[in-house]
């Protein structure tokens, strides 16, 4: 399983990923300063940032993940903004990687997402969760059924700037979207 999670998934990921580039683009056109994206992976998102950025600092989920989900290497109000593009459904602890996200986030930065997430359409939520574990198998890690709306909120963060979509480019398992904007409740 090594080889194909190190060498031929990180390959179908970026193929499987192909339909949300213009998404990607418009999203990182948005990041100020410092920056933190989780889940780098292979650095797809790098030559999307704008001149606005001053520095990225980047987190994968494979071991670094389960370091975030204990203490982000961080003081409090580090970064101006954080990403997060499709590595909720893979982060092994979402809550806790939630809150210290919040914590690292300046006052006044923002969380810029593009997720996918559980639908809200209770057929197909079923059958994400059907999938699910031989989804997670596959697909290294990641859920189809993870709220991930809720466990940012329940960290602290203000969606009102986000929307949730259903991608039209996307399988129907993993089409609903939530993207945008994040700001600290506090």
């Amino acid at each position: 399983m090594r080889w194909y999670q190190d060498r031929l998934f990180p390959k179908l990921l970026d193929w499987a990923t192909r339909p949300l580039y213009r998404d990607r683009q418009r999203l990182l056109q948005g990041a100020r300063g410092r920056v933190l994206e989780l889940g780098i992976g292979t650095g797809a998102n790098l030559a999307l940032y704008g001149d606005a950025v001053s520095e990225i600092h980047g987190l994968e989920p494979e071991a670094a993940m389960l370091a975030l989900a204990r203490r982000l290497p961080y003081p409090d109000g580090h970064f101006d903004t954080v990403v997060a593009c499709l590595v909720f459904c893979t982060i092994p602890e979402p809550e806790l990687a939630a809150r210290e996200m919040h914590r690292v986030l300046a006052p006044g930065g923002r969380l810029l997402l593009l997720e996918h997430i559980a639908s809200g359409r209770p057929r197909t939520f079923r059958w994400q969760r059907r999938v699910d574990p031989l989804w997670h198998h596959l697909a290294c890690g990641c859920h189809l059924t993870r709220p991930t709306p809720d466990t940012l909120r329940d960290a602290g963060f203000d969606l009102s700037d986000t929307r949730v979509f259903r991608h039209r480019k996307l399988p129907g398992l993993m089409a609903e979207l939530l993207q945008g904007s994040a700001r600290r409740a506090d």
